[in-house]
Formats: structure tokens, C-alpha cells, sequence
């Protein structure tokens, strides 16, 4: 149940109203009065902990808080988080009584400054690719292309199965680009585990699509290690989920997408 919770306020930053009782969130009665009218921190403070304790009273545990502050509106905190590779924002007024979905959205011009912000999150995450060992990973592609992308994937994880698919579409149309793929196994896959050692065992590309169809696929043959060390890599990198993309230049997404978004965001180029 929290799962479906957590990603009700993560998709609501995109389209779902304000909730009526949310409208307390706007009175007048915190910023305008007590003399901090130009900042509200003076007098109003929302700490990680308290943030946690909302969110824990909602039945989120698993999200981590990333950063809060102020919002673009008076009275409400904004709470940046990250569940599981998936970035999110929502928003807690000062009596932390209500908490707000979004998004919010700027009438003068338009702009839905949460999805904005959601963005932002996505846009300053970073990682240092020269950590990542490629030399065991399966390789898509040919691994003199221009352009290596690392993928951390599950085999047990439907989103990595299709964008397993999106990745044959993008070596179907471009020579310049080679895919590395890292298995990481996520803890309640109970069976993930195992699949990826057997698939780094067998080094083999077929299993794991195979796994991906949900077929079944041998017991691993060897005592490999690689999979305990993805782990680490991908822990040490703040990667949380699948399917994770990484480049060279530190760029990061988690989640699938379309062959063709995926050349643009490989190569940079439209």
C-alpha cells in the first residue's frame, strides 16, 4: 500500500489538484504576521526528521529526503525526495498539518514550478563514471562505439524488460553507441539475486532476456562475486533502482524511455 502512496505524490507533481483541505496551506497566518514577511525562516523551521515523521505517518518509509525549502509559495515547505531511483517534490504547510501533493502552478506565465524543480533534481545528479569496472559486464554493441552508457538492471524488474527492448531498437539504428550492463539485483526481487549470478556465470545476454520474459533460467554454475560488487558500486553511486543509465559525463536516469530519447540523451544531440 505505501508503494502506491508514494507514487500517487510523485505522478501528482504533474497533474493532480490541490486537495480542498490543502487550501489552509494559503492563509494568511504564519509569513504575513510576526515580522517575517521577507523570510520565513525567522519564524517557521521544518527539520529531515519531521519530514521523515510526516512521511512515515503516511506509510513512507522507504523515501529519502533530499533537500527542503521554501516553496514558491508562502506557507508551504517544499520537500525534494528520492524513492528507490525516482525522484520526487510535494509540499507541507507551516502548521505541518497538510501535506500537498501539487503541482504548483505559476499564473503569470504558465510554468508548473514542480515539475520544474523535479527536473532541477534530475538535471544536478551526478555520478563518477570512472568508477564504474566494465570489464564484466555483458556488452550490447560494439565496445569501440563512441558512446558507452552503463545500465544497472534487474532481472526481475519489468521496466528494465522494456528498456532492454528500447536498447535493441537504439543499436538497430546507431553503430556509434554500446551498452554495459551491470545486474542488480534489488532486495525484494527474491529470485533476482540468484538470476543475475547465473546470468554473470553464463555471461549471457539470452538469459537474461529470457528472465525479462519470464522464463525459466539455469541455477548459476559458479561462485561469481560481481554481483555483490554491483551492489556496492551501485550503494557507493546513490543509484536505488532500475533500470539506471549512467554516462560518461556523470549524467544519470532511472527509468525506461523511447529508442529515440535515448540516442538524444546518449549522444546530446536532437
Amino acid at each position: 500500500m505505501s508503494r502506491w502512496i508514494i507514487v500517487f505524490l510523485l505522478s501528482a507533481a504533474f497533474s493532480f489538484p490541490f486537495p480542498p483541505s490543502a487550501l489552509y496551506a494559503f492563509s494568511r497566518a504564519g509569513c504575513e504576521q510576526g515580522g517575517c514577511e521577507e523570510d520565513c525562516s525567522i519564524c517557521h523551521s521544518l527539520s529531515k526528521e519531521e519530514a521523515n515523521q510526516i512521511l512515515r505517518q503516511m506509510k513512507i518509509s522507504h523515501a529519502e529526503i533530499l533537500k527542503i525549502q521554501m516553496s514558491p509559495v508562502k506557507g508551504l515547505w517544499e520537500v525534494s525526495i528520492n524513492d528507490k531511483g525516482t525522484r520526487g517534490m510535494f509540499y507541507i504547510d507551516f502548521s505541518k498539518k497538510f501535506l500537498v501533493p501539487g503541482p504548483i502552478i505559476e499564473l503569470k506565465s504558465g510554468r508548473n514550478k514542480t515539475l520544474e524543480g523535479v527536473r532541477q533534481l534530475e538535471k544536478a545528479k551526478r555520478i563518477d563514471f570512472s568508477k564504474i569496472r566494465l570489464d564484466h559486464a555483458l556488452v550490447m554493441g560494439n565496445a569501440r562505439a563512441a558512446y558507452p552508457v552503463a545500465v544497472f538492471t534487474d532481472p526481475d524488474c519489468h521496466f528494465c524488460g522494456n528498456l532492454h527492448q528500447e536498447m535493441k531498437g537504439v543499436l538497430q539504428q546507431r553503430s556509434d553507441i554500446v551498452f554495459y550492463i551491470l545486474l542488480f539485483p534489488l532486495k525484494f526481487h527474491k529470485d533476482a539475486y540468484w538470476k543475475s549470478k547465473s546470468i554473470q556465470c553464463w555471461k549471457s545476454l539470452n538469459l537474461l532476456e529470457e528472465a525479462f520474459a519470464q522464463k525459466p533460467i539455469p541455477r548459476p554454475n559458479c561462485e561469481t562475486k560481481e554481483i555483490d560488487s554491483n551492489i556496492r558500486l551501485a550503494e557507493s553511486l546513490g543509484i536505488t533502482g532500475t533500470p539506471t543509465l549512467a554516462l560518461p559525463d556523470g549524467r544519470v536516469h532511472t527509468g525506461t524511455m523511447p529508442a529515440d530519447q535515448l540516442i538524444k540523451f546518449i549522444t546530446g544531440k536532437p
